[in-house]
């Protein structure tokens, strides 16, 4: 297996040092706080700074906002070094470019597809309009924001999509390798996204469902030709 093919794993939602510290040992290589404060796993930018500290070297931190302000943006970016920043509301393409310029990061942005109408969703025009994000991570549409544990049809999504693309909602150590498989050629690279597929409850990581989950990850990757 060449190194272009290993899907690189974020998971998502952290609030416990335990449970950071088991998943950069399992492999994680990014690592997200939730700064969106109806979030059951929402923590405070003190937290999330706190926490970060924990990561080892190449193992990114990630700061989710939803339609947040310029302000908190920069600040948390400011108090987090080397953070990404994944937008995961209602952000328009200018938003995020001028974030990233001001803070000098990257960005992730978020589409959130709806569950009923994966077709529907112009994943081609989306991704040319959010043209300067880092990557495009694949979300099912919840009443709320932020991830609902929901699954959305895979097989619906266009084949040729010109960015790289992170797969999140409802993902499990269970059906984590037919996501792989399904989407591994539509974008430019597929890396993977879990919050809820790895807790024992909301915000509350487990270790042994981190490691099944990175374990399900190797082994579709080992399985490609």
């Amino acid at each position: 297996m060449s190194t272009s093919q290993r899907t690189r794993i974020k998971m998502c939602g952290f609030t416990r040092e335990a449970d950071v510290l088991a998943a950069t040992a399992a492999g994680a290589d990014a690592i997200g706080f939730v700064l969106y404060p109806p979030s059951p796993r929402h923590v405070s930018l003190e937290r999330a700074a706190e926490l970060a500290r924990l990561l080892p070297a190449f193992a990114t931190p990630v700061l989710l906002f939803v339609n947040d302000t310029a302000e908190r943006i920069q600040a948390a970016c400011a108090a987090v070094p080397g953070a990404l920043m994944q937008f995961h509301g209602d952000e328009a393409p200018e938003f995020c470019e001028a974030m990233s310029r001001a803070t000098g990061r990257a960005h992730l942005k978020a589409a959130r597809i709806p569950l009923s109408e994966v077709a529907d969703f112009d994943l081609i025009k989306f991704a040319h309009l959010h043209s300067q994000a880092q990557a495009l991570l694949l979300d099912a549409h919840v009443d709320g924001y932020g991830g609902g544990g929901k699954t959305f049809n895979w097989s619906l999504l266009p084949t040729n999509v010109k960015a790289h693309l992170v797969l999140s909602g409802g993902l499990t150590p269970a059906n984590v390798a037919d996501g792989i498989r399904t989407l591994r050629t539509h974008g430019l690279s597929l890396a993977v996204d879990v919050s809820s597929g790895i807790e024992s409850g909301k915000g509350l990581k487990d270790a042994e469902k981190i490691q099944q989950f990175v374990a399900a990850v190797r082994a579709a990757d080992a399985d490609l030709p």
